[in-house]
């Protein structure tokens, strides 16, 4: 113990008191949130938090996550404690302009992911945590402190389940067991035994306390960091606690208090000077353990006119990367005999995550691990990928560098039906901020797309085919992302086709029977679908006579249709005709070939559309 519990009990004053000044001034935020983890969080920072705030990025650091996000002005109040900030930027909290925002983001250097959105701090702590112990081999804590009523989030789960699986003793989640939640009391109230119970369950070391006395905190801290397994801590505490008409009052969540009511709370607070300085403990010593040296990536190579699934390329693709970048960390969600991130695993099994059928788990492990300097790429097949959206937006907030592949993508994957066929996807991460939308047509491509997501920033997305596919392009061609492929051109080009994945592959089809009837038409491989090729595109409008034929294995609500219609949507210029075939049909089970055909998306299909337009 370095500091004295009179120390610990004026820390949680000034955090409650700060809380509910920022508040105040701010007009709106959640004070009684905060003050009811002031005790907890004062002897975290006091005693047991080994974090350098002059080197956030340092990985010997311990890291915190506030998974209820929403107590943030307890967050901003302890950067204040630890002299990070200072009391009048503070006091711009929800200010346009401000770092110090409604809910943390990483504009603030020490918050490593944005939360706000309830369930997800726990999983991304799972991340973290596996990367502390079974890459870099330090000594960190991960802690995270959660709000109870975030308890009823099927995320929290996973991560108790995959945190026990792997045995991450260095992972220490803290309830904040407050009873109530936005519009009342939570499911379990103060029922710790139950959340315990569950915590158990999942093979975890579970705490039951009372969260507003210090030294049962401390007393659970330090059996925390001796646990020989991850850790779950239930704090029974009261919302608005340290203050007689807030503690335990129902209609205070989310409100600031009105100036008159402010002062009232700073006085039965002892009207604490707030000039506090607590300088954390530092990080404890060791060196991150190496992956291995860097190398220069070598990608793939295939014979023109073999036949290889796209979705196998990206196996060979993370294997010739994961030579080249030692800190490439491949996540599966227990499909990677069927995604090939299994090629990945025989080579570097080390390197390897099983996830399991936990996609929300599966995606907040690679925002975890990104956050210590790993290169996360998760697959599993495209359909899941929407379990998981709301961990893919919040990644993008967190300013997350983060990898996913979707396998089985369309009505091509055939036999299994509509449940497995991801025809949303495309819109859906188009849709996510700096995401890039990859969709290779050929093994060649995909292995040179692979690299390059490597070191993109952002949230990258590759769509990859279940079905065999003619390798198009040779070694030395380039891909880069936000461009396209011209596959076939003529200076007596009437229309142009616009494809990717299985479609591109119909449409050579289709180009030549169209030609041997003389008919030229002009075919671009969109495997750039954000950022897209819009020179392109303008020039294929152009010199085809300004007749655009959009072929896609996905709804026509927000897929490559949509994304080449963007690119002439301005006012200016000759718009272009655009006929766009797509999935319009709920798909049922069927061969491949028979799929195509019934979604009206295959080489006879495309034929009789352009000969119908040009006609």
């Amino acid at each position: 113990m370095v500091h004295s519990p009179q120390v610990w009990k004026d820390l949680a004053t000034q955090l409650r008191a700060d809380s509910i000044r920022s508040t105040t001034k701010a007009g709106s935020g959640h004070p009684t949130s905060s003050m009811s983890a002031a005790d907890l969080m004062a002897v975290l920072l006091a005693e047991y938090l080994h974090y350098d705030f002059n080197d956030p990025h340092n990985l010997r650091n311990d890291r915190l996550i506030f998974s209820k996000g929403h107590a943030c002005p307890l967050l901003y109040a302890m950067y204040k404690a630890a002299g990070a900030i200072t009391d009048a930027e503070m006091l711009t909290l929800r200010e346009y302009g401000s770092r110090i925002e409604g809910h943390p983001t990483p504009i603030l250097p020490w918050v490593d992911v944005a939360t706000g959105s309830l369930g997800q701090g726990l999983p991304t702590g799972v991340g973290m945590a596996y990367s502390g112990k079974y890459f870099d081999k330090l000594p960190i804590k991960v802690w995270v402190l959660l709000g109870d009523s975030e308890m009823a989030e099927g995320s929290v789960y996973e991560a108790f389940e995959l945190g026990g699986h792997y045995n991450l003793n260095n992972l220490i989640a803290i309830i904040d067991m407050n009873r109530l939640g936005q519009r009342g009391p939570t499911m379990l109230e103060w029922q710790s035994e139950v959340y315990a119970a569950r915590a158990r369950a999942f093979g975890w070391h579970a705490i039951e306390i009372d969260g507003l006395d210090t030294d049962a905190v401390n007393a659970a801290y330090a059996e925390a960091v001796a646990s020989d397994k991850p850790v779950c801590i239930v704090a029974k505490t009261k919302k608005g606690a340290g203050v007689s008409f807030l503690a335990d009052h129902e209609g205070w969540h989310g409100k600031a208090l009105p100036p008159a009511d402010a002062e009232k709370a700073l006085a039965e607070l002892g009207n604490p000077k707030c000039d506090m300085r607590i300088v954390p403990q530092p990080p404890l010593s060791g060196t991150p353990a190496s992956l291995g040296e860097v190398g220069t990536f070598t990608p793939p190579t295939y014979e023109l006119g073999t036949k290889v699934a796209t979705r196998e390329a990206y196996g060979d693709a993370l294997v010739a990367l994961g030579k080249a970048r030692p800190n490439v960390i491949v996540l599966d969600g227990e499909v990677s005999n069927s995604t090939f991130a299994d090629k990945f695993k025989k080579v570097f099994p080390e390197r390897f995550i099983e996830v399991f059928i936990a996609e929300q788990q599966l995606v907040s492990a690679a925002v975890g691990l990104q956050a210590l300097d790993k290169i996360p790429f998760c697959s599993t097949f495209a359909a899941f990928f929407a379990r998981a959206f709301d961990q893919i937006r919040m990644a993008a907030i967190s300013q997350a560098n983060i990898n996913l592949a979707g396998s089985h993508a369309g009505v091509s994957i055939g036999e299994d039906g509509a449940s497995q066929m991801a025809l949303e996807d495309l819109s859906m991460i188009r849709a996510v901020h700096g995401s890039a939308v990859l969709y290779p047509s050929c093994a060649t491509t995909t292995g040179h797309l692979i690299a390059q997501m490597a070191t993109r920033k952002g949230i990258n997305y590759m769509r990859t085919t279940r079905e065999k596919t003619p390798v198009l392009y040779g070694p030395d061609e380039s891909f880069p992302i936000g461009g396209s492929k011209v596959v076939r051109k003529s200076d007596n080009d009437r229309a142009a086709i616009i494809a990717a994945g299985i479609t591109l592959h119909e449409s050579i089809k289709a180009c030549d029977t169209l030609a041997a009837e003389g008919i030229h038409v002009r075919l671009i491989d969109l495997y750039s679908v954000k950022p897209i090729d819009a020179a392109g595109l303008k020039t294929a409008a152009a010199e085809c006579g300004g007749k655009l034929f959009v072929v896609e294995d996905h709804w026509p609500e927000g897929g490559l249709g949509d994304a080449v219609l963007e690119v002439f949507g301005g006012a200016e210029g000759a718009h272009p005709n655009v006929t766009r075939l797509a999935v319009k049909a709920m798909p049922t089970s069927g061969k491949p070939s028979d799929m195509l055909d019934a979604a009206g998306i295959s080489a006879p299909h495309i034929v009789e559309a352009i000969r119908a337009a040009l006609k």
